[in-house]
């Protein structure tokens, strides 16, 4: 089992910028795709960026590319987003994933085995 906990959350005027973190539990963080996904009230869960296990692969949904980044520290089993020009309405709450499968496919809500509780991000207009 896979224990995840985000942190980094809060409150940022549109504009603005965070930085999200995730820990997880596991030692065998190394071999595990990390996601990022958002969700606000009434809507479905939405796909933000991936990375591989190595670090070396990443994807983004197209509204973040060049805004957010993705990154990882393996030794620390840390996932790390970057997020840069924050806009209102990306105001949702953001949750970590982990998955086994591998990085193809990482947009997938399904393609990950263990989700974290996830940390609220508030971007003000």
């Amino acid at each position: 089992q896979v224990q995840l906990v985000e942190s980094g959350g809060g409150l940022v005027q549109a504009g603005g910028s965070l930085r999200l973190s995730c820990t997880a539990s596991a030692g065998t963080f190394g071999i595990l795709t990390m996601g990022w996904f958002r969700q606000t009230p009434g809507k479905e869960r939405e796909f933000v960026a991936t990375i591989s296990s190595s670090g070396r692969m990443t994807d983004y949904v197209a509204s973040v590319k060049g805004r957010f980044t993705i990154s990882r520290d393996n030794t620390r089993k840390t996932v790390y987003l970057q997020m840069n020009s924050l806009k209102h309405e990306e105001s949702a709450v953001y949750y970590c994933a982990a998955g086994v499968r591998g990085f193809a496919g990482g947009e997938r809500g399904d393609h990950y085995n263990y989700w974290g509780q996830g940390t609220q991000v508030t971007v003000s207009s």
